[in-house]
């Protein structure tokens, strides 16, 4: 089995969010939901100068994310009735939504958030890694749309010999929880300390 995995180069975002919207179109998604989103993450203060001037100690970066198809996907063993699934060959994670009866246990479980609920059809789904798209030799709708190139995919062994490993930055939940299957090469301000 190959998996599947995003590479995301978090130091080309610059938050324009033709992801999340191409994301959106191609899924005819409702208000409010979103299979890829992007987050922009502030911190720092201005210091005030002695000459009464401001000096801005100001740091800020964009990350754009959806499903990571997960090592250990929590939302696998949290689904109720079998809904949420790991494809064998490729090691997208998919939700039935013949099978699905909207416990949301799946986006309860998920420390990405990537589970979202539609409250028409009282059912949750997610990123599906475009595989229709894919079948026909097209890339994911958010890799074709990204002005900065900034999003990859492909089999993750390869993403990570070619980028490295790293798969967290400030603001993500640990990778060791479910393994996910993303790369990422950070912005300067957003690497964790030690990395």
């Amino acid at each position: 089995m190959k998996q599947l995995g995003f590479y995301i180069n978090q130091s080309l975002c610059t938050g324009c969010k033709a992801c999340t919207v191409a994301c959106k179109d191609k899924n005819n998604l409702e208000v409010g939901i979103n299979f890829r989103r992007v987050y922009s993450y502030e911190e720092g203060t201005f210091i005030r100068q002695s000459n009464s001037g401001l000096i801005p100690n100001i740091k800020a970066f964009y990350f754009s994310i959806s499903c990571n198809h997960c090592q250990n996907a929590a939302c696998i063993p949290s689904c109720p009735t079998g809904a949420v699934v790991k494809n064998k060959q490729n090691g997208v994670v998919t939700i039935d939504q013949d099978v699905c009866q909207g416990a949301q246990l799946c986006i309860k479980a998920c420390p990405y958030g990537s589970p979202q609920y539609n409250k028409k059809v009282f059912k949750s789904n997610k990123c599906d890694f475009c595989m229709d798209l894919q079948e026909k030799g097209d890339d994911p709708v958010c890799v074709a749309a990204c002005p900065m190139r900034a999003i990859e995919f492909g089999p993750i062994e390869e993403l990570r010999k070619k980028y490295d490993s790293v798969n967290q930055i400030k603001g993500m939940p640990s990778g060791a929880i479910t393994h996910p299957n993303l790369v990422i090469t950070p912005h300067k301000d957003a690497k964790l300390s030690g990395s």
